[in-house]
């Protein structure tokens, strides 16, 4: 069995998928010294939940791209050096915003936990992100963690569903979720951990449409069609 078909080994990616899940709770509980934050909870719910109907639908649609987007470690030989150091940023950041709230709002109290009303508001925001995060999923299979033309898999431009409307429509859901989280777990200072991680999401939407225009087939024409990147109307 080579690398490949050992990445796309259903017992593999169940398995791969426990580790990913396991160390996101060890990440949001561990920094709040206890077991008892239901935001917390409600937090890790909803990905879970999230994440086994996605599983279950990609092993049986999209096995490939499920590996991909399992890989715990976003980063790739052929991948972009601006793109390796970007995703490093984002790596370690990324990580940071899920330990941060349970030090801010529970172990030390840095700030005062945000209102109920508005840490509900964030929770209910997450269902609707979800659901669109899935649809991108289902509509591109090239949905690689690191910025590359996947020529193995024949990789194309993708016109269909949210790529009607916008260029880059993974990373504009991103954006709501990296202030979702936070939000939802009640941290004022992990906020700014989204703002940066924004603007990480940002630079990187820049680059890597440079790049498509550069090396994929047919994306400058549909550029013209799509003219917006991450949101209607502004960019």
């Amino acid at each position: 069995m080579n690398k490949q078909d050992l990445l796309l080994n259903p017992v593999v990616i169940w398995l791969r998928f426990a580790v990913r899940m396991s160390l996101f709770a060890l990440m949001l509980l561990w920094p709040a010294g206890t077991w008892y934050w239901w935001e917390a909870w409600v937090i890790f719910g909803l990905w879970l939940a999230y994440g086994l109907v996605m599983t279950i639908y990609l092993v049986n649609k999209d096995p490939a791209l499920l590996a991909e987007r399992l890989k715990l470690v976003p980063f790739h030989k052929d991948q972009k050096t601006w793109d390796k150091v970007l995703m490093a940023l984002f790596f370690v950041a990324g990580i940071s915003l899920y330990i941060v709230p349970g030090f801010d709002v529970m172990r030390y109290g840095w700030s005062e936990s945000l209102p109920l009303w508005i840490k509900v508001i964030a929770i209910i925001v997450h269902i609707p992100c979800f659901v669109f995060l899935g649809w991108v999923m289902r509509e591109n299979t090239y949905l690689s963690q690191v910025v590359k033309i996947d020529e193995q898999r024949g990789h194309h431009v993708i016109t269909t569903g949210p790529y009607a409307w916008v260029r880059h429509p993974m990373y504009t859901v991103v954006i709501v979720l990296l202030f979702a989280v936070p939000t939802a777990l009640g941290s004022r200072y992990a906020l700014l951990l989204a703002i940066f991680l924004t603007v990480l999401i940002v630079v990187r939407t820049y680059l890597e449409d440079r790049t498509l225009h550069k090396e994929l087939a047919g994306y400058t024409e549909y550029a013209k069609q799509t003219r917006y990147r991450l949101v209607p109307g502004i960019w």
